[in-house]
């Protein structure tokens, strides 16, 4: 049976359904149909897409094919849902970036699959891999490296990833070009899951709190990133964009 969720595109960019409680169920299937590491995407790329990140695909080709490549796409924005339902009338299920990992790892614990961790500095890797270690005892963690991870020193770490073969490469904050790191280097990677997050670590280490799930359930989020820094404010011109071009499409276009 085919485990693979539905995609829909929305302005021009796709985006996953996938109901938290058919998540595992998604994940198992992935796991039992991986990719070739000859394969032309060499992994399974999981993108956790924000409004932002909609509006970066649609105006930057590299991202827009990383994301098109990606094997699950997952939103974790309110507006892209509230957009889906507007242009599509489609219901797709937004998720909280850690409570998706942390439900991800719970998966590949029970399967006993195993983790490289990359970026973060020194101190906050060995307690996320600390903290990691305690929670899931039966997930293997396969290797590390933190950051700076300098230009010279890629081949080397890229060469340690594929050799250990995990079957989910977990990168954080401070890695150069982010999540195009691992577009860029994928035919060099393994054939396992990819999934960047930019605080990942840093909420792991217990070094940033997460936002409260009220606060995300209701779209306030963006409040306590504002407040921590307040150029984001700036976000809403953007914002004012994304709304006149969903009208757009309603009007004028396919979706």
């Amino acid at each position: 049976m085919d485990t693979r969720p539905e995609r829909i595109i929305l302005l021009k960019v796709p985006i996953d359904i996938v109901p938290p409680d058919e998540l595992p169920e998604v994940i198992r299937g992935l796991l039992s149909m991986k990719r070739s590491v000859d394969s032309p995407e060499g992994g399974m790329d999981i993108v956790l897409l924000s409004l932002w990140d909609l509006l970066r695909a649609r105006r930057n080709n590299e991202y827009r094919n990383y994301v098109l490549n990606a094997a699950l796409i997952i939103p974790i924005s309110r507006s892209l849902v509230s957009g889906a339902k507007f242009l599509t009338k489609k219901k797709i299920f937004r998720h909280m970036p850690f409570k998706f990992v942390i439900s991800l790892l719970t998966i590949m614990e029970k399967q006993e699959q195993s983790v490289y961790l990359l970026g973060g500095g020194s101190r906050i890797l060995k307690k996320t891999e600390k903290n990691i270690r305690l929670t899931y005892p039966q997930l293997k963690i396969v290797g590390r490296f933190e950051l700076p991870l300098r230009k010279k020193e890629e081949g080397a770490v890229i060469e340690a990833i594929r050799k250990s073969s995990p079957t989910l490469l977990l990168a954080g904050k401070g890695i150069r070009n982010k999540e195009l790191w691992i577009y860029r280097n994928s035919s060099r990677l393994n054939s396992g899951f990819r999934l960047w997050c930019s605080d990942l670590f840093n909420v792991f280490a217990e070094k940033k709190s997460r936002p409260s799930e009220i606060a995300f359930e209701k779209g306030l989020e963006c409040i306590g990133y504002c407040l921590r820094n307040p150029l984001k404010i700036f976000r809403i011109f953007p914002y004012f964009r994304y709304k006149l071009l969903l009208l757009f499409y309603k009007l004028f276009r396919k979706y």
